[in-house]
C-alpha cells in the first residue's frame, strides 16, 4: 500500500502522542486512513498493524467493532438516520424507509438493516446509526455533514433535491 508522505507525516505525529504504547494510536490512525482513503481496506489494516507492531487482528477487531469505520465505499451522498428510542418513536424507522424509496435504495429484505445500503447508481448510501445527539427533536438525520432535526417524511424529496 502506497502511503503519501503527507499522510505518513500525520501518522508519525499522532503516534508520538502515545509514547507508552503505540497500540493506543490505533483508533486515531484508523480515522486518518478513513478520512484520506474513504474506507478501511485490508491493506490499510495490515499497514497500520505493521506500523504499530501489532497483529492485523488487533486492528481488524476495532474496525469491525466500531460502526463509524467503513469497509466499503459510501455513495456520493451519505445519509444517516437515527434509530435510538426517541427518534424511533418520532418516526425514524419510517424516515429510513422514505429515504430509501426516494433515493432508489432497494432493501434486500424486510426489517431494518444495520448495514450500509447503496443506490444502484452509487449516488446515495444510507445507514441506521445510534444517537445523533438531538433526542428532543426527532427524527433526526444527517446527509453528508449536514444535520436535520424533526424531519417529516414529506420533506425527504426536497432534502434529497439539495444533493443532486
Amino acid at each position: 500500500m502506497e502511503i503519501p508522505a503527507e499522510l505518513e507525516s500525520q501518522i508519525d505525529e499522532v503516534i508520538g502522542h502515545y509514547p507508552v504504547s503505540k497500540r493506543s494510536a490505533t483508533l486515531p490512525l484508523l480515522h486518518l486512513f478513513q478520512e484520506y482513503f474513504g474506507l478501511i481496506e485490508d491493506q490499510a489494516i495490515e499497514w497500520i498493524a505493521r506500523k504499530l507492531e501489532l497483529e492485523p487482528i488487533n486492528v481488524l477487531e476495532l474496525v469491525t467493532f466500531y460502526p463509524m469505520f467503513r469497509r466499503e465505499p459510501l455513495g456520493k451522498h451519505h445519509i444517516r438516520v437515527c434509530r435510538t428510542l426517541s427518534c424511533a418513536m418520532a418516526g425514524g424507522y419510517q424516515l429510513l424507509d422514505t429515504f430509501c424509496k426516494h433515493a432508489n435504495i432497494v432493501r434486500e429484505h424486510s426489517g431494518h438493516d444495520d448495514h450500509l445500503l447503496k443506490s444502484a447508481d452509487g449516488k446515495y448510501s444510507i445507514e441506521f446509526v445510534e444517537c445523533l445527539a438531538s433526542c428532543g427533536f426527532g427524527p433526526v438525520c444527517m446527509i453528508d455533514d449536514d444535520f436535520f432535526e424533526a424531519v417529516a417524511q414529506e420533506e425527504v424529496p426536497q432534502l434529497l433535491e439539495k444533493y443532486q
